[in-house]
């Protein structure tokens, strides 16, 4: 089965190295100003002309409380009046980049991230989508997959109707921990009560997907309390599960600091909340999808995956790599054609550059090709464990061992240790790799060496 996993805690404790998560190849870390707005127009007219599909991503800052685990581009802010100068803002943002595009492009997906997007009230939501069709193709049919995040504190029924109203047929929870302990630790108090009210919202309103966060290594966590977390969530059934490794670097992330180091589980620990939470799942139905997603076997990632058209890109695993992303807010990241860029991750530099109807473009990168080949070999490995080199050969007119031939030794060494399956035509990570999949990927990035892996998260 594609989903099947092999424990091996020696090759993970060899193999669990820092490094990217590969939502985009090159990542975000090569990014610099010689990108910006003259590109971003120069890609839009590409993919006005090519009348390719669209995928939005808008990024919705605030939040009313801090949880101290987070490492997400935000602002904490009791103050919902903030919410109205950044709309404005946004909704130029829109027009400048709508007036782009060719109106008959369709998106196909939108996602509205944070932050949390519920901060907004309900007619801030209204105006927000209607300004969104206004100036963008969004299908009426609910065959699109449009997603929102929700914090279940942030959100009632009347919420989810409106949402649902508006369009939004998948839902995105965060929940991370159920226990109290570890909630007061990370400064998110969240009862499975009101995380139940708004799936089963969710449900009566006819959402198509249901996708809940965990995250495994948080202070006061044990492999026991986290073991409950995941049976209750396994009653909730969801259709989609993200069980996150927490990356503690509060030297990048300022609200970390104020986590206790003394308080937070042993490796040993992590792994073992690790182990555990796949068995639970595996007992429970749901297929490892890989980079810590689980889905249910008939979910469409599920399906996608077996089927071998699975991608993946800034919005993570997706059916939708193929349209051209386009990010909306600060900090938000687009993927057009051969260009990634992205926008000033400084709330008031964002506002003040579209307040001069400018777009707030900051810094990106143009693909060569040799970013798209290595790009095409980590997609096909992360999305399906699988690599069939005649695949790549054809589509970018190189002889695989001879490109690659200087990477060939670490290959055998991973082959060796049992990680992949590795001969002349194909590379297979093995089931007791999947978990360690990254860094089966982290072989064939160019640009792994230059970087400080400490930006990064470890493997596992």
């Amino acid at each position: 089965m594609l989903d099947a996993i092999r424990w091996d805690t020696d090759l993970i404790r060899r193999y669990d190295l820092a490094g990217p998560r590969y939502t985009s190849y090159p990542t975000a870390v090569q990014f610099d100003s010689q990108v910006g707005t003259f590109d971003l127009f120069h890609a839009l007219r590409d993919s006005r002309k090519a009348l390719r599909p669209l995928s939005l991503y808008v990024h919705v800052p605030f939040c009313a409380n801090i949880c101290y685990y987070c490492a997400c581009n935000k602002v904490i802010t009791k103050d919902r009046g903030r919410a109205l100068p950044y709309l404005r803002r946004l909704e130029q943002e829109i027009q400048l980049i709508a007036c782009h595009l060719d109106p008959t492009q369709k998106v196909e997906q939108l996602h509205f991230g944070g932050g949390t997007p519920t901060f907004l009230s309900h007619d801030e939501l209204r105006q927000l989508m209607a300004q969104l069709r206004k100036h963008f193709n969004l299908l009426d049919d609910d065959s699109g997959d449009y997603g929102i995040e929700i914090d279940p504190r942030e959100a009632d029924w009347s919420t989810m109707g409106l949402l649902r109203e508006l369009g939004f047929n998948r839902v995105s929870i965060g929940l991370q921990d159920l226990d109290p302990a570890v909630q007061r630790a990370v400064n998110r108090l969240q009862s499975l009560e009101e995380t139940r009210a708004v799936i089963d919202a969710a449900r009566t309103l006819q959402f198509r997907s249901i996708n809940i966060d965990l995250i495994y290594g948080l202070p006061k966590q044990t492999p026991e309390n986290f073991a409950r977390t995941v049976d209750e969530v396994i009653s909730l059934q969801p259709d989609r599960l993200s069980v996150f490794n927490y990356a503690h670097l509060p030297e990048r992330f300022m609200p970390q600091r104020r986590i206790n180091d003394n308080d937070l589980p042993a490796p040993a620990q992590k792994l073992e909340m690790l182990q555990r939470t796949i068995e639970q799942l595996t007992a429970a139905g749901y297929r490892y999808i890989g980079m810590d997603h689980f889905a249910l076997p008939d979910d469409e990632l599920a399906i996608a995956q077996e089927e071998s058209t699975l991608q993946r890109n800034f919005q993570g695993y997706t059916t939708h790599g193929h349209c051209d992303l386009i990010g909306l807010g600060v900090s938000a990241i687009s993927q057009i054609g051969d260009l990634y860029c992205q926008n000033s991750s400084d709330l008031n530099q964002y506002q003040n550059a579209l307040a001069s109807a400018q777009l707030a473009t900051s810094r990106g990168l143009l693909c060569n090709t040799d970013d798209h080949l290595r790009g095409a070999v980590i997609q096909q490995l992360i999305c399906h464990f699988s690599l069939e080199f005649a695949r790549i050969e054809q589509a970018f007119n190189i002889d695989f061992q001879g490109y690659f031939g200087e990477l060939w030794p670490q290959l055998q060494g991973m082959a060796d240790d049992g990680l992949i399956e590795l001969d002349n035509e194909r590379i297979t990570v093995l089931p007791a790799g999947r978990l360690l999949v990254r860094s089966v990927c982290m072989v064939f990035d160019a640009y792994l060496e230059q970087q400080n892996r400490q930006r990064f998260s470890r493997v596992i």
